[in-house]
């Protein structure tokens, strides 16, 4: 199985990666070339224009897209359709907003062309290691290129969620909960930092709360990584960026009358951030920058 894949940003770069590791052949299209010469030193083919590209796959063009939510897709699907037939199959693994996925799937279906929407957790580490995937769309589709999503995976870390958007919507309110989260984080670090106890030792409480607490997870890892590399976290101005998944968690929410108040928040932590930024969003902002390699905006 030969697939495309266009989009060589961090998540994307890391994942091409990922299937090279597992033998699965992809051709890699960025829009600006030297992520694309790069991969290529990585022994990984490369194309660089759509046409070279589409040139380079089989018969059945499998596409996977990585790129930024919003027009940009559909600006790479507009471009790819002159070169597409009937029973090609389009992946969007990026941050779509599901509606935006379904939308597309109704468009592509008109055409006789597949779309499949992946929702892709896991940060670069997974993209790089093992990502966590919920796909949606048809599942005969996703039956197509279930061996991909099994090579790119964890162990037991992907999923068929449903018909065309599910993949993404799975994704969206995994981000709802990751905002929340992050939030509880900063906030708990912040207390122990200004708390009765002046010498207490974030970086080892994370790490103990890393294994076998109740809070264990990936955050409190990421987050001994932060304080590892400093302490009090004084390179960090404190100010967390991103929120546009979020906002789609959140109004959805509101549309189907769920109550998702630790994520109403979060955000507003976030915006409060901008121009009152303290110790909680600083460690929001560097665990961003652990896992996904978000901007931390430093001094």
């Amino acid at each position: 199985m030969k697939l495309g894949f266009i989009g060589l940003g961090r998540m994307g770069f890391n994942m091409v990666l990922n299937l090279k590791d597992h033998k699965i052949d992809a051709v890699a299209y960025n829009r600006h070339s030297e992520p694309a010469r790069k991969i290529k030193k990585h022994g990984v083919e490369a194309a660089f224009s759509i046409e070279e590209l589409m040139k380079k796959l089989p018969k059945q063009k499998i596409i996977w897209l990585m790129v930024t939510a919003g027009k940009p897709v559909d600006a790479v699907i507009k471009e790819l359709l002159p070169y597409l037939k009937q029973n090609d199959i389009i992946i969007d693994g990026g941050n779509s907003f599901y509606k935006d996925s379904i939308r597309r799937y109704k468009f592509l279906k008109n055409k006789r062309i597949h779309f499949l929407d992946i929702g892709t957790s896991g940060g670069l580490s997974g993209a790089r290691y093992g990502a966590c995937l919920t796909i949606g769309g048809d599942k005969k589709i996703f039956k197509k290129i279930d061996p991909i999503c099994k090579a790119v995976s964890a162990k037991n870390g992907y999923a068929y969620v449903g018909k065309a958007g599910a993949g993404h919507f799975v994704k969206m309110v995994h981000n709802g909960i990751e905002y929340a989260w992050l939030q509880a984080a900063g906030e708990g670090f912040e207390l122990l930092l200004k708390g009765p106890y002046k010498n207490i030792d974030l970086r080892k409480t994370a790490k103990v709360w890393k294994n076998g607490s109740i809070i264990q997870s990936k955050i409190m890892g990421w987050a001994e990584g932060a304080f590892r590399k400093d302490q009090k976290l004084s390179r960090i101005d404190g100010i967390v960026g991103g929120g546009e998944t979020g906002q789609w968690a959140l109004k959805t929410a509101r549309e189907y009358k769920v109550d998702f108040e630790t994520l109403d928040l979060a955000i507003k932590s976030r915006k409060k951030s901008q121009k009152r930024p303290g110790f909680a969003g600083k460690v929001v902002a560097a665990l961003r920058n652990e896992f996904g390699g978000h901007k931390a905006i430093k001094r």
